[in-house]
């Protein structure tokens, strides 16, 4: 990774979402290209909370950029496990609880219902000092409702959106093309989605809203701004550009500047829809 990105010149690094014990995931195909985007049901596949801890963590720990790292528990319990173990580790900035991954069978279910969702972030925090990161899925009725639930529980930040349940088929073999059937849509697809609902959440709760979900250039960046986002997290970019985020580093001044504003607060939260 250090070899291809700037790493030190980001805000900050979230890898793959961790489990309490190792995950072998979904059977293949686990990724499938689509024309704007791309399916993902990798179903979580890691080496369990303390080999990241053992041997992925202290490597990431080497960059000046901290590690916010992304936890799924199978249930509330070992939501709260895992937060109370991970909280004051030395190297671990903040926490994000996936509460919304579609590709298993169990924990999306927290992040489907309020009471669930204000529950499991409350005995989150409870038990654990670091910053709390309450990431929503996409894939409900009425998301504002999960993010106020979040809000009013404690956390400190919404990430939205996740990504949003699809599936691929092959006409000709009458198969999925996905092994779990349906999987994550993610990239630029998504992106009229989760502006919505950024803009949505902002209005709604007083925490400060991460929006994500097919951010790839300075203007989709300032396009999330505007709509109430503090901050941004790209992911699917960085499959096809791995410099997407430097990129978008190098060009904010300039952009800032055309807008006629000084910093990226300045932007944010500023659409005029009357």
């Amino acid at each position: 990774m250090a070899g291809i990105v700037a790493v030190d010149r980001l805000g900050a690094i979230i890898p793959k979402t961790i489990t309490a014990e190792p995950r072998l995931g979904n059977f293949p195909w686990r990724t499938v290209e689509t024309p704007a985007g791309m399916l993902n049901s990798i179903g979580l596949d890691n080496d369990g909370m303390e080999a990241f801890l053992d041997h992925h963590l202290p490597y990431l720990t080497q960059f000046e950029a901290p590690t916010i790292v992304s936890i799924a528990g199978k249930n509330h319990d070992e939501f709260v496990a895992m937060a109370r173990r991970l909280n004051r580790v030395e190297g671990v900035a903040a926490l994000e609880l996936n509460i919304s991954c579609p590709n298993v069978s169990v924990g999306v279910d927290i992040g489907t219902d309020p009471l669930l969702c204000g529950r499991v972030v409350r005995d989150v925090v409870a038990v654990c000092g670091l910053p709390i990161l309450a990431k929503l899925t996409p894939n409900v009725t009425d998301i504002v409702a999960i993010a106020q639930a979040a809000a009013e529980a404690g956390a400190d930040a919404v990430s939205l959106i996740n990504t949003v349940l699809g599936m691929a088929v092959d006409w000709r073999r009458r198969s999925p093309l996905l092994g779990n059937v349906m999987g994550g849509l993610s990239g630029p697809a998504i992106k009229p989605i989760a502006l919505r609902a950024v803009y949505q959440v902002a209005r709604a709760v007083s925490v400060p809203v991460v929006g994500i979900g097919g951010i790839g250039t300075v203007d989709d960046v300032l396009e999330f701004a505007v709509a109430g986002a503090a901050a941004v997290q790209i992911g699917t970019a960085n499959f096809y550009n791995p410099q997407s985020s430097v990129r978008i580093i190098d060009d904010l001044p300039g952009t800032l500047a055309v807008a006629g504003v000084q910093r990226f607060s300045d932007l944010v939260g500023t659409l005029q829809t009357d």
